[in-house]
């Protein structure tokens, strides 16, 4: 015992050793050239939300000075945030992307999916999802999923077999030790990537400050209407907010995840930093999913059922 802690010791103080930061990067840039090269079609899902965010810079760093090898895929529920769309697309035309939209209402549309009475339109992301998967004949789909976020995905392996329906068996989990990822998979089947499954909120937040990261308005401080539901700020919008008997009034708000508008709750808050938006995380005890995002709360095993049907 006594030897394993002074080698320890010895590494940490070492001028070599890798920062916790340092070390989260270089797991996640091993996993994306791990799938670049044994995968023939991977995607990356982005939708303009911090996890995605912050994938997409990594998979630059990975690759650089080389474009990024594979496209990338939003389920667009035609509910998102305005200014997460406008810096989607910004992102996309600055880095000479290849950005896939499967669109929810494309799907109500043409009478494949139905609107819900609450008016949410999160669960109806599986359906668009698995489709492009299917047809674009994507191997590999890298999502932002971390294990602190929520039960059902702390069960994630980093790579994730999903069957030929895209659903998820928690009993075909292989072991990865050493950092061996087992990709193999049957024709029709593919594999879900999580890169930071390791990382915690607050080491994405302290990423970000690290690496200059942009990020959209609305993870910042800011005035916005909004109105009480089930104890979260929702924005008013064509979704079905706000009902008889709930009241709009502004507020100075921001958003710790980013989803269909008629699920995600905004935080009351006066953090228009990085370093205040960190000060904020690190004193947090819930975790962002926990706290804002409603289609959560629907059961226990809520996301570990959309999970099964083909859901990140």
């Amino acid at each position: 015992m006594t030897t394993t802690l002074n080698v320890t010791e010895e590494q940490q103080d070492s001028p070599f050793a890798l920062s916790h930061l340092d070390a989260l990067e270089s797991e996640a840039v091993h996993i994306f050239r791990e799938v670049a090269g044994e995968f023939e079609r991977p995607v990356l899902l982005f939708s303009g939300g911090k996890d995605s965010i912050v994938m997409l810079h990594l998979a630059l760093k990975a690759f650089a000075p080389a474009p990024v090898p594979f496209s990338l895929l939003h389920v667009d529920t035609g509910h998102n945030f305005p200014e997460v769309i406008e810096y989607r697309d910004r992102t996309v035309a600055r880095h000479h992307l290849r950005l896939h939209v499967a669109s929810v209402q494309d799907y109500i549309d043409r009478g494949v999916l139905k609107e819900r009475p609450d008016g949410t339109r999160n669960p109806l992301q599986t359906v668009p999802l698995t489709e492009a998967i299917q047809q674009h004949r994507f191997d590999a789909v890298f999502g932002g999923g971390r294990r602190d976020e929520e039960k059902a995905r702390a069960k994630e392996r980093v790579f994730s077999l999903r069957d030929e329906f895209s659903q998820w068996d928690p009993r075909r989990q292989r072991p990865e030790l050493w950092q061996l990822y087992n990709g193999r998979h049957a024709p029709g089947e593919h594999v879900r990537v999580f890169p930071l499954s390791n990382w915690t909120e607050l080491d994405v937040w302290q990423y970000i400050a690290r690496e200059g990261i942009e990020l959209p308005e609305i993870y910042f401080a800011h005035e916005r209407e909004v109105f009480s539901r089930n104890g979260m700020w929702l924005t008013a919008g064509e979704w079905g907010g706000p009902k008889d008997g709930e009241t709009v009034e502004k507020r100075l708000i921001r958003y710790r995840t980013v989803g269909d508008m008629s699920c995600t709750g905004a935080v009351d808050s006066d953090a228009t930093t990085l370093d205040a938006v960190i000060a904020e995380i690190a004193a947090s005890r819930l975790t962002e999913r926990g706290a804002t995002r409603a289609d959560d709360k629907l059961s226990e095993a809520a996301m570990e059922d959309r999970k099964r049907e083909g859901y990140f």
